[in-house]
């Protein structure tokens, strides 16, 4: 670590003794749903951590990517703002390595993982998101490589609409309209939302429009549900992809997603079947002003029926699953390619008093990479108070993306004789959770075979996609949650505390190419703390703080703030991102944005 200006914000603050009504309030032990089994967190044998609904209305951020820059492990890469274009990754793994998940529904594209995170979901609706770090393969299938996001949203019962609107320097604002209704047995959420800015320099700018509706439909022990959203995004790419030197890049993408869902549940089973389709279109230009110099048009859809089963028995939980996927992508630069993928999950939980292991196995066939089988385990031990004992081990692997194998242009070349990446991951860590206190640490490995980047040699050119190296990654991930209410009473004005820590080591067994765009710029240090209080019983101020010490990138600290005030129906922040104003960059080509100022204001009418 290069000395990182932690700051240390002493507040004024008063805590008076122990309430006893405290003892009504204890934390949520949410149910994470793996699309089988349904396991509470506390006896998860994973690290996974958990962002709920009133988190993220505390948290600076207007967008999933910006709120997820406060957890420990995950890595957001942007070359814009407000969530323009956004790559995830987990404990040192690529964007593509990271699998996202809607309610349980892939969204990984055939193109290239830049456009998972084409995201059209209204902030507002999100119930949680569930971040698991480590190997998930024999549970969502390929991609989910050193980790996975799920995106949990909600059909509300409360019947509303509600107006919001933001603005901010460089001439930025937002406009989002939503609308639950209720009725009975059948939920429905409406929402529309658009976002717009001038640029922080440039050929930055951006107008993003999203579209997103949900409903639920519940009879006797069954529970149907449909989620469809549209996103349509055109921004000015200065530097995003070409040399930094090609300032006028430009790009439009539209991204539709709809998934229909059933879930049944009889005596000890629940049948879940779903059908999804996902379609991507992605339109780049070189030059702005002159489209017809360079143009590249792409389009791909994702086409999945998946069918899960669980069963609660006197061994414990039993999951079975079974997908089919059709991936297809038309483009006029990387021609028309398509796939059939068939997956056949297993997986069982004994139960032996405070033990418990899981293991299971996924077989998953491509028909033009063949076979494979990919096997993982978990295990448990609840020891005393609350602490947990768990360890995990599992295969883990990715196919190439069409980009990777066919793409073309004067500094891209792909390869076609691109084999799947793959890797061997354990983990052994402790967590508790008891009273208004919430922590979990744990080291890991992650062994890569094959692994996959854009390369090149010193004397050359052009860039090239290879299995171009072997790499062991090591680390330690710890994180900690303090809930102050739960302790002091729900008139505290200590609210919450969270601190976290990740280090990260990539270890290169074999490697013979100088130059690796992706794959070595990953995390080596990672700190992040944040604070929340709360003053007059209703305006709270979060503070965050974060360090990042990337291998080949300079590192940096930063400084984010919102104060918010609710009142009813009502709701108003003002928040600023980067409050030092710190130079700094996400990735090797793009700078990102100094002191960024917003502010928003939503009213909420409730419809009787």
């Amino acid at each position: 670590m290069k000395n990182p200006a932690i700051i240390f914000l002493m507040l004024p603050l008063f805590c008076g003794a122990q309430n006893t009504d405290s003892l009504e309030y204890t934390l949520p032990d949410v149910t994470v749903s793996e699309n089988r089994l349904e396991i509470p967190f506390s006896e998860l044998s994973n690290n996974i951590e958990i962002i709920t609904a009133d988190q993220i209305k505390a948290l600076p951020g207007m967008t999933v990517a910006d709120i997820l820059h406060y957890v420990a492990g995950v890595d957001v890469r942007q070359r814009g703002v407000n969530g323009v274009q956004a790559d995830i990754s987990i404990r040192g793994g690529t964007f593509d390595q990271t699998l996202v998940l809607l309610n349980g529904v892939k969204l990984s594209d055939p193109q290239t993982g830049h456009h998972t995170f084409n995201l059209p979901v209204d902030m507002e609706n999100i119930q949680r998101i569930e971040v698991l770090k480590g190997p998930g393969a024999r549970v969502f299938g390929q991609n989910a490589f050193a980790g996975a996001i799920n995106i949990v949203t909600k059909t509300p019962d409360e019947a509303y609409i509600r107006i919001a609107a933001d603005g901010g320097q460089f001439e930025s604002g937002g406009l989002h309209i939503s609308a639950s209704l209720p009725q009975s047995n059948f939920k429905q959420y409406f929402s529309f939302g658009k976002d717009f800015s001038q640029g922080y320099r440039y050929n930055t700018d951006y107008d993003i429009n999203n579209a997103f509706y949900q409903a639920s439909f519940e009879y006797i022990n069954t529970e149907l549900s449909l989620t469809a959203g549209y996103t349509e995004r055109e921004f000015g790419a200065n530097g995003f992809y070409a040399s930094p030197d090609f300032a006028d890049q430009y790009e439009e993408i539209q991204t539709s997603l709809v998934s229909l869902q059933a879930k049944h549940r009889s005596r000890n089973w629940q049948f879940t079947p779903r059908l999804y389709w996902r379609r991507n279109q992605d339109e780049y230009i070189f030059v702005r002003s002159n489209p017809s110099l360079y143009r590249n048009l792409h389009i791909g859809n994702n086409l999945g029926a998946e069918f899960h089963a669980s069963n609660n028995n006197k061994l414990g939980q039993s999951g079975l699953g079974a997908e089919w996927r059709h991936v297809q992508l038309q483009s006029n630069n990387l021609g028309y390619w398509s796939r059939e993928e068939i997956a056949l999950f297993g997986e069982h939980r004994f139960e032996f008093g405070p033990v418990d292991v899981t293991p299971g196995v996924l077989f998953n066939y491509f028909t033009d990479f063949g076979t494979y089988f990919y096997p993982g385990i978990d295990l448990g031990v609840d020891l005393f108070a609350g602490l947990r004992f768990f360890a995990n081990a599992g295969q883990t692997y990715r196919v190439p993306t069409y980009t990777d194998l066919y793409y073309q242009d004067p500094a891209n070349i792909g390869n076609p004789d691109l084999k799947p990446e793959s890797a061997f991951t354990y983990e052994a860590g402790f967590k508790q959770q008891r009273g208004g206190m919430r922590w979990q640490a744990s080291v890991f490995q992650r062994d890569g075979r094959d692994l996959i980047d854009w390369t090149k040699e010193a004397d050359s050119l052009a860039w090239q996609p290879r299995n171009f190296a072997n790499i062991r990654s090591r680390g330690f991930d710890a994180s900690l949650h303090i809930s102050f209410p739960i302790w002091f009473g729900m008139d505290s004005p200590l609210r919450r505390f969270d601190l976290s820590y990740t280090w990260l080591d990539n270890e290169i067994l074999d490697n013979e190419y100088e130059f690796s765009r992706y794959a070595l710029e990953n995390l080596k240090h990672q700190f992040i703390t944040g604070f929340e209080y709360q003053l007059f019983g209703k305006l709270v101020h979060r503070i965050q703080y974060r360090f990042t010490d990337r291998v080949n990138l300079d590192d940096y600290s930063l400084i984010d703030t919102r104060l918010s005030w609710q009142s009813g129906g009502s709701r108003f922040f003002v928040e600023a991102n980067n409050l030092l104003n710190t130079e700094y960059t996400e990735t090797s080509l793009v700078p990102m944005p100094g002191r960024w100022i917003r502010a928003g204001l939503s009213f909420r009418i409730n419809v009787r």
